[in-house]
């Protein structure tokens, strides 16, 4: 009975992520985002908002997708504070940007099968954060466009490079 579970469990996880297993070619984690470099990619995307008249949420978490810091402009709408944190969370604890799943479903099909995960959202703006070859967060922006979101979020992630 095990077997059948697995088997149906590796099954799932082929169609959903383009037969590639998981846990194959995904980069380790690494040690937490420390608080100045949270800030320092929460300021960049800010600014980079900013600069293109965007109000934005903007949060960044660890490996494990806790709350290291969060940063949000006046006139943001509401909904973005949770929806930042929550492209965030699913970058880190997924390891993947969160543009990977809206693509899937935006494929249709077997594609669907992937807003059935807990914790995913497929909506882009939520970023890894990576450094000597390592996941050390994610960052997550929400307030514009998708377009927008990742564009901001980029622009964070970019200054930890």
């Amino acid at each position: 009975m095990h077997k059948v579970v697995l088997t149906s469990a590796a099954i799932g996880a082929a169609i959903l992520f383009g037969g590639q297993a998981v846990a194959q070619g995904a980069l380790p984690y690494g040690e937490t985002v420390n608080l100045e470099q949270a800030k320092k990619a929460a300021t960049a995307a800010q600014a980079e908002a900013a600069k293109n008249g965007w109000a934005m949420a903007t949060s960044v978490v660890g490996p494990t997708g806790d709350l290291v810091y969060f940063q949000k402009m006046d006139n943001t709408q509401y909904a973005s504070v949770a929806i930042a944190q929550h492209k965030a969370r699913a970058a880190a604890t997924f390891r993947r940007p969160t543009k990977a799943f809206q693509d899937r479903v935006a494929q249709g099909g077997a594609g669907i099968t992937a807003m059935t995960l807990d914790g995913m959202i497929a909506s882009d703006g939520g970023l890894l954060l990576v450094a000597g070859g390592k996941i050390i967060g994610a960052i997550g922006c929400s307030g514009g466009t998708g377009t927008q979101d990742a564009q901001t979020c980029q622009a964070g992630a970019d200054a930890l490079k």
